[in-house]
């Protein structure tokens, strides 16, 4: 019977992270995934057939180039390009086996029209989301978030960034509701107003961070793979490999042996392989997670650009919860031909929210309504599945659903919380971000 320290069961890109994570850390490492191809949930799907044939949807036609020039997401996300997934990517330099497109525009819907989101004093004073005196308000806090060093009370201002609630930060700088809404939900990237009565720090930083993904391109703050995200998953695999990890694709798991409450061993197609440590997704262990809500995600191919955004060909758009008297934010993410995901002249634009009512596709109307003319639409309603503990007791250690965001940023926060969980130290990053190994030259 062979013997890892960590067997993982799936190739999800958290999986893989943590997988490769683990590896360069001298840990010795199996990976097993009942899938023949990398990427489980979160897998970009090629050629085209094969996402009509996923969906039971007839097609597609001549006018589809070949199958072979797509790679569809099936879960599309963006990075931040001061992010955590771009500093876990320059950490483990997985940067070397990937390529990355500046995507060319983050909006936001108000009042039944998309909007470019301002993120810098210039884009605010060119803004037509707000009046002049909205502007010179929202510049001042923009200012004082760049400016803010927690490690430094001087940049306060009088506020206490663990005690002063988020409502009250914008009281303080007298923001209309209009500039609250695309600050908290287009720039700190919250999906819910729940965050208001939090305390402001977080949202101080994610302002920051979305402020300094923004400076080093000019047009928006995400970058996104060419070839899709299904390049990021198989990029870690390499680097797990490299420190002398194992994958066996295309493997059955047959059963997850316990001994007094604890992991033991994982059995795949009749072979017994021991480990001290699991890692999973929630497919492999349905009776170690529980659902708390659902996603709808409907994939557009379109042979035009969205209206509003400048012939972009790409972008992202964010409808905030209040416009649509909704508790949740709607995403779009939009790629194409551009990318290497589609046949030229087509774009992929992605519709996604969690489920609020019995009807989800008319939750996500407002948002194909953007997009129309629509020549295809591909939709999926999955579940969110959260694990039932922490694993600290079994040594079974579950990742989270991918939740509606079209952002990476709360992914990582799973990642983060598992790699700590697993190992009992905080993941760290050091040395500088060297962001010229993942720009490109297309800004």
């Amino acid at each position: 019977m062979q013997e890892y320290d960590i067997i993982v069961l799936g190739t999800g890109l958290k999986e893989c992270i943590l997988s490769g994570l683990m590896s360069q850390s001298g840990k010795k490492v199996l990976h097993i995934d009942k899938n023949p191809y990398y990427g489980g949930e979160s897998a970009s799907i090629s050629p085209l057939e094969q996402l009509y044939k996923k969906f039971k949807v007839p097609g597609p036609g001549k006018s589809m180039g070949q199958g072979k020039e797509w790679n569809i997401d099936l879960i599309p996300k963006f990075f931040l390009a001061n992010g955590e997934l771009v500093k876990i990517l320059v950490h483990t330099e997985v940067t070397r086996y990937l390529d990355f497109k500046v995507i060319e525009g983050s909006y936001v819907y108000k009042a039944g029209k998309v909007h470019k989101v301002p993120g810098t004093e210039e884009e605010a004073h060119a803004s037509d989301l707000m009046g002049m005196f909205d502007k010179r308000r929202f510049k001042k806090l923009l200012l004082f978030a760049l400016n803010f060093d927690v490690r430094n009370p001087r940049t306060y201002h009088d506020v206490d960034p663990k005690k002063t609630t988020t409502r009250d930060l914008f009281c303080r700088f007298d923001l209309g509701l209009d500039v609250i809404e695309f600050t908290g939900h287009a720039l700190a990237l919250h999906n819910s107003d729940s965050y208001l009565d939090q305390p402001c720090l977080e949202t101080i930083n994610r302002i920051k961070v979305y402020s300094d993904s923004l400076s080093r391109h000019t047009c928006s703050p995400y970058i996104y793979p060419v070839y899709g995200l299904g390049e990021l998953p198989q990029g870690f695999a390499r680097l797990s490999a490299e420190y002398g990890g194992t994958f066996l694709l295309n493997r059955g798991v047959d059963e997850i042996v316990m001994d007094n409450g604890k992991v033991q061993a994982v059995k795949s197609d009749g072979k017994l392989f021991q480990c001290k440590q699991l890692i999973c997704d929630p497919s492999y262990v349905p009776n170690r997670v529980r659902k708390v809500g659902r996603v709808i995600r409907v994939i557009c191919l379109l042979n035009h650009p969205v209206k509003n955004t400048h012939e972009a060909k790409s972008c992202q758009i964010i409808i905030p919860q209040a416009q649509l008297n909704r508790k949740s934010d709607i995403y779009i993410s939009v790629v194409s031909y551009a990318h290497n995901v589609a046949t030229d002249g087509v774009y992929i634009a992605t519709v996604s929210t969690t489920v609020e009512t019995n009807n989800p596709e008319k939750e996500v109307q407002p948002g194909l309504e953007l997009l129309e003319p629509i020549m295809q639409k591909f939709v999926s309603v999955h579940h969110l599945l959260v694990p039932n503990e922490d694993g600290k007791r079994s040594q079974i250690f579950v990742s989270r659903s991918y939740d509606a965001t079209n952002h990476f940023e709360s992914e990582c926060e799973d990642i983060r919380d598992m790699y700590q969980r697993i190992t009992g130290a905080e993941l760290c990053f050091g040395g500088s971000q060297r962001h010229q190994s993942y720009t490109s030259d297309d800004d």
